[in-house]
């Protein structure tokens, strides 16, 4: 039995280092009896597997499989505002940034705003009914949503992301302090 568990370890990694391993333990427990050995060659087997699945705790393993982990915590900023008091900002601060070209906010505001424009102008290059309707139902505006999807392909047809920018200014803002910034449409 013990044998056939070994010919079975071996023929799933037989690198130096492993054989080696399965002789250091053999002859320190011979003494012990054949159940022993089994368990013991159980557990180098379940070893070998974790290890084959890169499940080890050496940081020294490359990642080679499609597994992707969740990513747990990684929220976004709640612009200290309840959810629809959010949304509401997000919304009319993307409207008025499609509108204007350029608009003047806090960096925090302008950093969470960025996902938002460029989403309505991916939504524009793509230019089908459904996206249009997307869009008609985030921004407030129906003249400035037909307008971004007539514009906004030719003007934005080899750029892949990355639409706006935050240039941040150096005065605070009079009053709080807030640090200042500009985003723009590139």
């Amino acid at each position: 039995m013990v044998d056939v568990i070994k010919r079975l370890l071996l023929q799933i990694d037989n690198s130096p280092k492993r054989v080696s391993c399965i002789e250091r333990i053999e002859r320190s427990f011979s003494y012990r009896t054949e159940m022993m050995r089994v368990i013991l060659i159980i557990a180098i087997v379940l070893f070998s597997f974790c290890d084959a699945f890169h499940m080890s705790s050496s940081s020294s393993v490359v990642r080679t499989s499609n597994m992707y982990m969740i990513s747990h915590r990684m929220g976004f900023n709640r612009l200290s505002r309840p959810a629809d008091q959010r949304k509401a900002l997000l919304r009319s601060l993307t409207t008025e940034v499609i509108r204007h070209g350029r608009i003047r906010t806090t960096v925090v505001k302008a950093k969470a705003l960025r996902k938002h424009v460029d989403h309505m102008i991916t939504l524009a290059k793509k230019g089908t009914l459904h996206h249009r309707r997307q869009a008609l139902a985030y921004i407030y505006d129906k003249d400035l949503v037909a307008s971004l999807f007539e514009a906004a392909p030719e003007r934005y047809a080899d750029r892949q992301g990355g639409y706006c920018r935050v240039i941040r200014e150096e005065l605070p803002r009079r009053g709080d302090s807030a640090q200042m910034a500009i985003i723009e449409l590139v």
